[in-house]
């Protein structure tokens, strides 16, 4: 088929950003539905002791908790911080990613990378996005961890960065930093997956049409929803599976602004507390936010993107229609 090789057009000057605009709405949508189980998941991380029951209890115990004590408004609590966090993280992350991936390609978008440089292409993204938006998730899992009356509570982004600064200095907003760095492995072991399948499913799909003879259309494009939510759950279980540990170490170091606290003291402390499962803990119920919040935030992202680009090629279509008929 041979305009599958053609460049896509574009809805925004490059398609960077357009997968940048899919990354941001993606992220928007993702964090509004979620936010109630990763407030949860945050107080989980940081707690020390053994939440109560088993899988189902513990989260229903604890959204019950918080919302007998705070109402409604309190399962939603630092839901602005969560949006920019995520959101701009997601746009950030697919607008690098894209231009890396466009750069190994060497500038042919459909050719397929080969799966170390998507691992490649996916780290150095996650990378640059970790350290850009640190402090956002600084503020977000404080303000997760503290009560909305609290003295040492934070009325939103903005004073939240300003009470850090004021109190820990500029270097307050990297707390965790290292480890979000390590926390790259996370989303390369899981792009390298998704792409991967994505390439399969892209490929199986060009073939039937190439052996119905059926003309190409932005459908070739464009998977089923339920192949993208195999796709991105099957890969965020194996990315989590390896990383989640660094994820609650991460969490203790930024909920608190005790001095001269580590990682190593940190994963010290917590393997002579609580031994191996505490490097788990959250697990159950971050498995429960994050598979649905994968699959949601995916699913948005790829039929964002995709309308995106389909728009794109109907206007430049169209402009090509009326070019034709003006000569």
């Amino acid at each position: 088929m041979t305009t599958q090789n053609k460049q896509p057009p574009s809805f925004f000057p490059t398609t960077a950003i357009d997968h940048a605009a899919a990354g941001l709405g993606a992220g928007v949508v993702a964090t509004l539905i979620m936010n109630p189980l990763d407030l949860l998941k945050v107080k989980f991380q940081v707690a020390t002791t053994n939440p109560r029951g088993g899988l189902g209890r513990q989260i229903w115990y604890g959204l019950r908790d918080i919302h007998h004590e705070h109402g409604w408004k309190g399962l939603y609590r630092g839901v602005g911080p969560n949006i920019a966090g995520n959101a701009s993280s997601w746009g950030l992350y697919f607008l690098f990613y894209n231009m890396l991936k466009k750069q190994a390609s060497g500038g042919d978008i459909n050719k397929p990378l080969s799966a170390h440089e998507y691992l490649l292409c996916s780290a150095e993204a996650s990378a640059v996005t970790a350290v850009i938006t640190n402090p956002i998730w600084v503020v977000r899992v404080r303000m997760f961890t503290t009560q909305a009356a609290s003295p040492e509570s934070y009325r939103g982004l903005v004073h939240g960065f300003s009470s850090i600064i004021q109190t820990e200095g500029v270097q307050g907003l990297f707390r965790g930093t290292t480890l979000a760095l390590v926390g790259v492995s996370n989303g390369a072991i899981q792009f390298m997956a998704y792409e991967k399948m994505k390439s399969w499913g892209f490929e199986r799909k060009r073939r039937q049409y190439e052996k119905a003879g059926k003309p190409w259309t932005p459908e070739v494009d464009k998977l089923s929803n339920t192949a993208y939510t195999a796709m991105s759950a099957g890969s965020k279980l194996l990315a989590l599976s390896v990383t989640y540990p660094y994820q609650v170490v991460r969490s203790r170091i930024q909920h608190t602004a005790e001095e001269g606290l580590t990682i190593r003291s940190v994963i010290r402390s917590t393997w002579s507390n609580e031994g191996f499962r505490g490097f788990y803990r959250g697990l159950v119920t971050n498995l429960v936010r994050i598979l649905p919040g994968t699959c949601v935030t995916f699913v948005v992202y790829e039929n964002l993107a995709w309308l995106l680009r389909s728009t794109a090629a109907r206007r430049e279509s169209e402009r090509g229609l009326l070019s034709s008929t003006a000569s």
